[in-house]
């Protein structure tokens, strides 16, 4: 990475990345929340369903460029060893909390799969491949899509839809965003006068490549379909697009952000801890039926206290990566 702007545009977008995150996990047991503020049941495509994406972009931003410096540095034994305790601790972790989730109550499923169960397993296919020039990351990435879609509506669809994320089957086609996502980190970083127009042009090519596939491919994120897969990576380089033009030409940033893109898993496992608040009392007025505005006023307090959190950790210096 080759600049402080660019750095920082990366933990804009992330940092945005993970407040949407935290704001949808609270908000996904709600009533009165509205549908398009929800998880399109099967067909379809929320915004919400764009935020586990922009997640994934986020790590495909840095991780090829991480990798190869590891390497570099220290040798290809102690670098998949350090990616490999990265990925495996997110599913441990990821496993620790749908247990958790299940003891109180939360979930049916002490083994449910979760998004951290998911990334973890898509940052170990991805490891590989990570050596790889980027054109060989298109190709492998594009093919793995395919013969995901063709095992999907072939036999293995009732195996997706059965857990969320579409359990381990699904892993492969979350795999194959986070080594697209690798190949388009490249072209950004590669771009040495700052004009991105290979990088947007990357973008606009598999936006326009997801939305004509979405006609054969039903767009869904519970079967991980390669429509959605390329849609929301489109979607997700044009919103990391906005944060470069914002911090790289404009010197402008969005308060808060930063320090939320610079420890993210942390701040994640702390809003999962929160949510109990809300959750664990079990009145319906307090979370389920709250209304309009107790919703706002417990999404505010939610933030608040993370953003809180966030702005000690980053005063301090104070960075928490597996």
């Amino acid at each position: 990475m080759d600049s402080k702007h660019r750095l920082e545009a990366v933990d804009q977008y992330r940092g945005l990345a993970i407040v949407l995150m935290v704001l949808a996990n609270y908000l996904a047991g709600v009533d009165i929340v509205p549908a398009w503020l929800r998880h399109a049941p099967d067909i379809g495509l929320t915004v919400i369903d764009l935020i586990a994406p922009f997640f994934i972009f986020a790590i495909g931003l840095t991780y090829g460029i991480s990798f190869r410096r590891r390497l570099g540095r220290d040798g290809a034994c102690k670098t998949i060893s350090h990616f490999l305790a990265r990925f495996l601790a997110l599913i441990g972790i990821g496993a620790l909390l749908s247990a958790g989730e299940f003891y109180f109550g939360i979930s049916t499923s002490p083994v449910q799969w979760g998004v951290l169960q998911a990334i973890g397993v898509a940052g170990l296919l991805a490891m590989p491949l990570l050596i790889l020039p980027q054109g060989w990351r298109w190709a492998i990435g594009f093919g793995l899509l395919g013969g995901y879609q063709l095992a999907l509506d072939h036999f293995w669809k009732a195996a997706v839809l059965a857990s969320p994320h579409g359990g381990l089957p699904g892993a492969l086609s979350w795999s194959t965003m986070l080594i697209l996502a690798t190949a388009l980190a490249d072209l950004y970083f590669e771009d040495k006068k700052g004009s991105q127009k290979t990088f947007l042009l990357a973008v606009g090519a598999v936006l326009i490549f997801g939305i004509i596939l979405a006609i054969w491919a039903p767009v869904s994120k519970n079967r991980v379909s390669a429509s959605y897969v390329l849609l929301s990576l489109g979607a997700s380089g044009l919103l990391f697009s906005g944060f470069d033009l914002l911090v790289e030409r404009l010197g402008v940033r969005l308060p808060g952000l930063s320090a939320w893109g610079r420890n993210p898993l942390l701040l994640y496992l702390c809003h999962d801890g929160l949510l109990g608040v809300f959750v664990l009392p079990g009145l319906p007025f307090w979370y389920a039926q709250a209304p309009a505005w107790l919703v706002v006023l417990q999404s505010l307090g939610l933030l608040a206290v993370l953003t809180a959190v966030a702005w000690v950790l980053d005063r301090k210096r104070l960075y928490f990566s597996l």
